[in-house]
């Protein structure tokens, strides 16, 4: 992996706190290019069939899943969990060596009744870790619903996703139709570190099942984690991402999962430096990138320094601030208010949301005027989303723009840079 890091400022003031903003671009390497057959991959899909799925939801999720068998190659695993009041592995997670089988399997599941989707959720993950071995896999979680059985707190699963996640399992959920608690798939996909998808209609589910399944097949990194380990010189680090992230003995440990290739990802992060006395260079971090390589199964790393001149204050307060790394403060400014609009709307708070979505359009207009022009396009088309989610919020469809801009906000700072579906 590529890892490029762009300083806020190229100098600080000496005897003086300051604040430093790094922009941090990362890329994955390519797929192979030789002929060589990929590694096996794990996916295991857990679906709600409870009485609301009947109809179109439950027939093209299931339209979906019988394509996505096709995808994959017989030694790629797959397994189907289905979940209502109870739950039933509908697909045991193995090669898919008889993909007959396992299409007739997928075609007989009828819907049920309520939703224990945390039993089916724990069910595929036990099925995913069953088969996957060191390569590690995925499971993508389907549901149209409130879990209203097990456990239904949005932390809850959270962390039951986290710590999966560090065995190698990821998690991405899919949340079908209007009906579904968004806090509670944010909260899995957040801690599963996988993506947050919605779709109001079976043919956007489809579309978004079968391109889980082009990333997974087309994944070049697993398990990737940067660790920020802070020179003497600093006092403290924050990370603008919503990504799992915590202190450990080194530093700042961000978990940032799997990676498909050529994928390009950007994390912003800030530390406090409180005054230094000596002019000249000083270190201020040191950056470790973990990751396995899917291709070897063998963990690399990527260190790089991080390194700031320490001038007179004269001489500092000509300093320019580097506009791609304001832009993107602004950017992150932008999804965290995003983000608390969204939990207000699944409150009810609708008066509270527009207050913090005008916040977030604040923070665009002010980084405007120093953006380049493509930065500048960028802003611009962020400013519309939030007018648009404004407008329905107008309109008293609260439960949509929650929707909406809670996976808006995971793409746009979770998985910054990655292409969007």
């Amino acid at each position: 992996m590529k890892l490029h890091a762009t300083l806020g400022v190229d100098v600080v003031a000496v005897e003086s706190d300051e604040q430093l903003a790094v922009l941090l671009e990362l890329t994955a390497p390519s797929a192979p290019t030789t002929s060589a057959p990929r590694a096996p991959s794990t996916l295991v899909v857990v679906l709600d069939r409870s009485g609301s799925m009947a109809g179109d939801r439950l027939e093209g999720a299931k339209r979906a899943l019988t394509s996505l068998v096709d995808r994959l190659d017989p030694a790629d695993c797959f397994g189907l969990v289905s979940f209502d009041d109870q739950v039933r592995v509908e697909v045991s997670a193995g090669p898919t060596t008889d993909k007959s089988a396992i299409k007739t399997r997928i075609a007989a599941i009828d819907a049920g009744s309520c939703t224990d989707l945390s039993s089916g959720y724990l069910r595929g993950l036990q099925e995913a870790q069953r088969v996957a071995g060191d390569a590690g896999g995925s499971v993508l979680l389907i549901s149209d619903g409130h879990a209203n059985a097990g456990m239904t707190e949005p932390d809850q699963l959270g962390s039951v996703a986290a710590t999966y996640a560090r065995r190698g399992i990821s998690t991405s959920a899919l949340g079908f139709g209007l009906g579904y608690d968004e806090r509670l798939l944010s909260a899995t996909a957040r801690g599963g570190r996988g993506n947050e998808l919605f779709a109001e209609d079976a043919d956007r589910a489809t579309a978004l099942i079968t391109g889980e399944v082009e990333e997974l097949l087309n994944q070049s990194v697993q398990a990737a984690s940067l660790l920020v380990r802070m020179s003497s010189h600093v006092r403290g680090v924050r990370l603008a991402n919503e990504l799992p992230a915590s202190m450990v003995a080194g530093g700042l440990l961000v978990e940032l999962g799997g990676f498909y290739a050529d994928e390009q990802r950007k994390l912003l992060i800030s530390f406090d430096i409180p005054a230094m006395t000596r002019l000249g260079h000083a270190d201020i971090a040191t950056l470790e990138l973990r990751y396995v390589d899917v291709t070897t199964l063998k963990e690399k790393t990527v260190t790089i320094l991080l390194r700031v001149n320490v001038v007179p204050g004269d001489e500092a307060a000509g300093r320019v601030a580097n506009p791609v790394v304001v832009t993107e403060l602004a950017f992150q400014t932008a999804q965290r208010a995003k983000r608390q609009a969204s939990h207000r709307l699944s409150a009810g708070d609708g008066t509270g949301a527009v207050g913090d979505l005008r916040t977030a359009s604040a923070a665009l207009a002010d980084a405007m005027a120093c953006a380049s022009p493509e930065a500048a396009d960028g802003l611009s088309a962020e400013a519309a989303v939030l007018d648009e989610m404004m407008a329905e919020v107008a309109h008293g469809d609260h439960s949509r723009a929650a929707k909406i801009l809670s996976v808006d906000t995971s793409l746009k700072s979770r998985h910054r840079g990655r292409r969007q579906k």
